[in-house]
């Protein structure tokens, strides 16, 4: 099975993913896209990504979720019922599988799908779509999969947008003497097999994607999009240290011990809001050449 995340970090995360995306690169997308766009989100976990995205098209819009876990995608509709609450903006159900939200440009409507990613594009609904969208997914996929989903797009002229990648440049402050000990360990985990199909792209998402689309003639734009996690937010600082160390001690067994006291410093200096961390990653757009 593909790497699968928990719903509780998804929603922590969820306000830096949003601080970190380029309104750029989304505002290109929402240009090249018709009047009422269909978008595909993959590995859509909950939702984060439409709930950012859609008020930035700003107009009537559909979007299929999907995810392999089916109660990150039940989660993704309560979160976005809510979300719609707190914008005073009607949430409703044209059926028992469609959310319709109802904002002030024009609703957006709103189905999952339950699909495995790593058969992709097998089972994709990529000729009922106007473009293909995903946040922190290609960083975990294979040079393969990329290619697969580059000569699909490029079959049906869609636009592909990918955001949070990781970029492999990080750092947290104040200095600790076993930040570059976990940095290697954690950098050497993000290439490990993640599910799909051989080595996980990790830092050279960026590169393998364009140059993928680039080749059936796209137009590809990049910018950076890294996560900037403040000292008062010591929730967020504490699991990004937890899940560093965590990554790190799978290819760096025998330096458990030094990994452990990293990040048991780490949540202390996290305790008393004296740790922040910068996490680089970049955001891309490929886009179909013109007619």
């Amino acid at each position: 099975m593909a790497e699968s995340f928990d719903g509780d970090w998804l929603e922590l995360r969820e306000p830096h993913d949003s601080a970190a995306r380029n309104p750029d690169l989304a505002a290109a997308l929402a240009e090249a896209l018709p009047a009422r766009p269909r978008l595909l989100d993959l590995g859509a976990g909950t939702g984060s990504l439409l709930r950012w995205l859609a008020p930035m098209i700003g107009r009537a819009q559909a979007w299929t979720l999907v995810d392999a876990d089916g109660g990150l995608l039940s989660r993704a509709f309560t979160t976005t019922e809510d979300f719609a609450e707190d914008h005073d903006w009607r949430a409703t159900y044209a059926n028992r599988k469609t959310l319709l939200v109802h904002a002030p440009g024009g609703a957006w409507r709103v189905e999952g799908l339950i699909a495995d990613l790593r058969d992709a594009p097998r089972g994709l609904p990529l000729g009922q779509v106007d473009a293909v969208v995903n946040t922190a997914l290609c960083d975990l996929v294979s040079a393969d999969w990329v290619s697969r989903i580059a000569a699909a797009c490029a079959k049906h002229r869609l636009p592909f947008y990918a955001a949070l990648n990781v970029t492999g440049r990080e750092r947290f402050d104040p200095p600790h003497p076993a930040d570059a000990l976990v940095a290697r360990g954690f950098g050497r985990d993000q290439l490990r097999d993640k599910g799909f199909g051989g080595i996980a792209l990790g830092a050279r998402a960026p590169d393998v994607i364009a140059a993928a689309f680039a080749a059936h003639g796209y137009n590809v734009r990049r910018a950076a999009s890294d996560w900037r996690i403040p000292r008062r937010d010591p929730l967020m600082a504490a699991a990004l240290a937890s899940g560093h160390a965590r990554a790190a001690m799978g290819p760096l067994r025998r330096e458990r011990a030094r990994i452990l006291d990293w990040a048991v410093d780490r949540r202390a200096q996290a305790g008393l809001s004296r740790l922040s961390a910068r996490i680089g990653h970049a955001d891309i757009l490929c886009l179909p050449p013109k007619e």
